[in-house]
């Protein structure tokens, strides 16, 4: 990924809680905090969906994973992500 952010999603939370631009930002606020939840790096001004096809992490083979259901809820276990609880990886 060129530029990304970070983005940290709270265990049973529906929205993201906090985007940073670095790791170690996001990881000292996390442990700060004692939040449990994922980190994960999205890239800038590309879809999951589009980023994931173009690095050969998901290949569309059926009618239904090109639809806006599909797309609108698509997350790829190929990006960069950390598990926490309680503050620690």
């Amino acid at each position: 990924m060129d530029e990304i952010v970070w983005v940290f999603n709270g265990s049973s939370g529906h929205f993201a809680s906090a985007v940073f631009s670095s790791k170690e930002n996001a990881e000292a606020w996390i442990a700060k905090k004692r939040l449990t939840g994922i980190l994960t790096a999205y890239p800038l001004n590309i879809g999951i969906y589009d980023w994931a096809i173009q690095n050969g992490f998901f290949e569309p083979t059926e009618d239904k994973h090109k639809i806006p259901e599909f797309i609108q809820r698509f997350s790829s276990a190929s990006q960069e992500h950390y598990h926490y609880e309680d503050g620690s990886r």
